[in-house]
């Protein structure tokens, strides 16, 4: 059993996302935190925080710089976070008087979580995709088999005869509404994260909003009036969200597989997987694999929330478990995403005897 089944060599076919797992790679990270400390270098130049030279030369040097990854390794078993080392390397590189104003008036925080944000910004654009083209294959199914009749089933028990569209409307009406959601959901994750060691901007003296306003715009995200460091019901909202489109498409997933046993037949698998010991079958690994991330992201989201729990400015303890949760849970929503468009595109309805 390995320690992550996202990244593994075997596994990551099953569950894993390619393209989410790179937002959340070390190289992802880091550019996007050259990017906060290059720009608030320009931002700060251009209020007359810091000279105009020291700016250029931070933005020449940040360009092409790359950490000793195993200096950055060292630095956060000691300190907990990788902004004090990667600011000596930094500092290092440029060197003479300029290499002060690196970083000026910043704080660990401001420079992770607003590389997240960067990051977050461009999955919901990723999400806010595969969801409408969901959306779309299942209007597309239901116009092809919505007719077909098919038994419905209430507490596992058979009911009364109903057409296709019935069920399929249950697995893309609310995709649908979380698609709307995403919006408002994205809106509160699109935050520069810039205030300081305990959000006052106190270094920057009058120059605060000036800097944070340019800083904001350079990276395309917003200006707020005050820090979210303790605040972190924008990326809870983000987690609940997460859970809530892989539970919509877990009971998908399981109406899937429970229309498709042998015995009952509604639903006919295009292609499945197969059984070492019984040739016979075509298992349905896709609508297996919806319901288990559908319940990992709900149990994940529980940590989510216990992470909201900041003591007073900053709580080192429930910062670090978001790193351990968000990821996962991000590409877990990236994997049931993709995982369901395969699958609509290879299911049938297959209308049932009239004398069952």
């Amino acid at each position: 059993m390995p320690a992550s089944p996202f990244d593994h060599p075997h596994l990551s076919g099953l569950l894993g996302d390619a393209e989410i797992a790179a937002f959340f790679s070390a190289e992802a990270e880091m550019r996007e935190m050259l990017s906060f400390e290059t720009e608030l270098a320009r931002a700060e130049a251009a209020e007359g925080v810091i000279p105009a030279r020291a700016a250029e030369r931070i933005g020449d040097v940040l360009a092409d710089f790359s950490p000793d990854a195993e200096r950055l390794k060292a630095g956060v078993a000691q300190d907990g976070l990788v902004i004090p080392e990667l600011v000596r390397q930094l500092r290092k590189a440029i060197g003479g008087n300029d290499a002060t104003h690196v970083h000026f008036g910043a704080t660990s925080q401001d420079v992770i979580d607003t590389s997240l944000a960067i990051r977050l910004v461009r999955v919901c654009e990723i999400f806010d995709r595969r969801l409408a083209g969901l959306v779309d294959d299942l209007t597309a199914l239901e116009r092809r088999d919505g007719g077909t009749e098919v038994m419905a089933h209430t507490r596992m028990q058979a009911a009364i005869r109903v057409t296709a569209a019935r069920k399929i409307r249950s697995w893309r009406d609310p995709l649908a509404r979380h698609c709307v959601r995403l919006a408002a959901v994205r809106d509160g994750l699109a935050v520069l994260h810039f205030a300081g060691a305990a959000g006052t901007l106190e270094k920057l003296g009058g120059k605060g909003e000036a800097v944070s306003t340019r800083l904001a715009e350079a990276l395309h995200l917003k200006s707020i009036d005050h820090p979210r460091h303790s605040e972190r019901d924008g990326i809870a909202e983000f987690a609940s969200w997460l859970s809530l489109v892989t539970g919509s498409l877990g009971k998908m997933g399981q109406d899937i597989a429970l229309a498709a046993q042998s015995e009952v037949g509604e639903i006919r698998l295009g292609s499945g997987g197969g059984s070492s010991a019984m040739p016979h079958k075509v298992n349905p690994v896709g609508a297996e694999a919806l319901v288990t991330l559908a319940r990992f992201n709900a149990t994940l989201v529980a940590g989510m929330h216990h992470a909201m729990v900041h003591e007073n400015e900053r709580s080192g303890a429930a910062w670090t478990l978001e790193w351990m949760l968000l990821p996962q849970m991000t590409i877990a929503c990236g994997a049931a995403l993709a995982t369901a468009a395969k699958l609509v595109a290879n299911i049938s309805f297959k209308a049932r005897d009239a004398s069952a």
